[in-house]
């Protein structure tokens, strides 16, 4: 009986794991993978309907399914009262509590992932409100924590004194950026950006988002300009990810600090830009000197011109012997540049007369 029932519990997850993609043909597809009959897949999908893990729509052979909400809560903060609001606080008493029954380690991240989230609202959002919201299923939980302040990227673009708000995402995608470093350490979107599934931070005509498992970060415009900054976050509720892997997967000593990066270079250009000139590289190389080990990632660059190539790996890098450069998911195009701009020795100092 105990490898009927764990069988049963196999196909269950299945379920569960892919019928938000694939919520019209859910019972083929289960039915295919453990080799059963339709009637038997069936069977599982309406015992799950039952439970109020899924809920269902249509009929017969048009019915389709969807998780169902297990949780739906929100609640809205003031900002600046007094007593003042605290993500320690609002953790304790109100997220935690919602978030119900979850492993140890995913609810670990999530406490990572919000307090710093509801932190960064706090101290530098500039508003008046906080607000979280929270959707949870059988699945993963998605959380939304959003301010009506001055928003992430125009903040950053002032403090920075950027030419555009979109400059501030490769900001924020190197890691160790802050406006405020006397209390901040500017690692708390980078690590919590991939602790979770997904994370996108919205804020005035700007998208930012990264994806456990795609390649590149992205940066897109919304249809509409909206106030404020607001993140959201979306993790699975039996994820075998703890906050220690991720951290680890970013540090090169035993005292854990921060020294490695990922930088996305495909944000150092717009639209169709090219990346080509020495400016382009110099705004990608903004910071790096602050890690030990940069690895740079060409996915979605076809391209990239001599003078961009040059100025990363061969002036920075003669420049910064400290700093590893290690370029991936290079195009055949980029390999042959950098290859050449690195065949190219810098021209030796003048011999005093």
């Amino acid at each position: 009986m105990s490898g009927v029932r764990a069988r049963g519990e196999d196909i269950r997850k299945f379920i569960i794991d892919h019928v938000e993609k694939k919520p019209a043909s859910i019972a083929r597809l289960t039915a295919e993978k453990f080799d059963i009959s339709r009637q038997a897949a069936n069977k599982h999908l309406q015992r799950l309907t039952e439970e109020k893990i899924l809920t269902d729509s249509g009929r017969t052979r048009n019915r389709s399914y969807r998780l169902a909400p297990l949780v739906e809560w929100e609640k809205v903060y003031p900002v600046g009262g007094s007593p003042a609001v605290s993500e320690g606080t609002v953790w304790t008493a109100d997220v935690k509590p919602a978030l119900g029954q979850l492993p140890d380690n995913v609810l670990n991240i999530w406490h990572h992932a919000f307090t710093e989230m509801f932190n960064n609202a706090i101290d530098h959002s500039q508003g008046t409100i906080i607000g979280v919201c929270m959707y949870k299923t059988a699945a993963n939980t998605r959380m939304e924590i959003h301010d009506d302040g001055v928003g992430i990227f125009k903040k950053i673009q002032e403090a920075s004194q950027l030419l555009d708000e979109r400059h501030a995402v490769l900001e924020l995608a190197k890691g160790k950026f802050t406006t405020d470093p006397r209390n901040h350490s500017g690692e708390g979107i980078f690590f919590t950006s991939r602790m979770v599934d997904r994370f996108t931070i919205l804020s005035g005509g700007v998208v930012f988002s990264h994806e456990l498992g795609k390649k590149e970060d992205w940066i897109q415009e919304p249809a509409e300009t909206l106030p404020g900054t607001g993140v959201f976050m979306i993790l699975h509720n039996h994820t075998s990810r703890t906050t220690k892997k991720v951290f680890d997967q970013f540090t090169t000593d035993e005292d854990y600090t921060f020294s490695k990066t990922v930088v996305p270079v495909a944000l150092a250009r717009y639209g169709d830009d090219n990346l080509i000139s020495r400016s382009q590289a110099k705004r990608l190389l903004a910071r790096i000197e602050l890690f030990r080990v940069v690895i740079l990632d060409f996915s979605g660059v076809p391209s990239i011109g001599q003078a961009f190539a040059d100025e990363i790996f061969r002036v920075f890098a003669n420049e910064h012997p400290d700093v590893e450069l290690m370029p991936m998911h290079e195009s055949s195009d980029v390999k042959r540049m950098i290859a050449r701009v690195k065949g190219t020795s810098l021209p030796a100092p003048p011999t005093e007369s």
